[in-house]
């Protein structure tokens, strides 16, 4: 999956404050996102991320 540091993350799930949408901040063999209602940042495995993105939105 070609996600890249700058793309918004549309989840399957919602982060606990009710937003969706997360702002990837590094790619690696683990992924750092932002949440974009509240601003908490979660590092979490590649797996884990990739299972969970139901849309990708890219500025171009």
């Amino acid at each position: 999956m070609d996600v890249r540091v700058g793309d918004k993350l549309l989840m399957k799930k919602n982060h606990p404050c009710g937003e969706n949408v997360f702002d990837v901040l590094r790619v690696g063999m683990d992924f750092r996102v932002r949440c974009v209602g509240c601003g908490r940042e979660v590092m979490a495995p590649r797996s884990k991320i990739e299972k969970n993105i139901k849309k990708i939105m890219r500025e171009e």
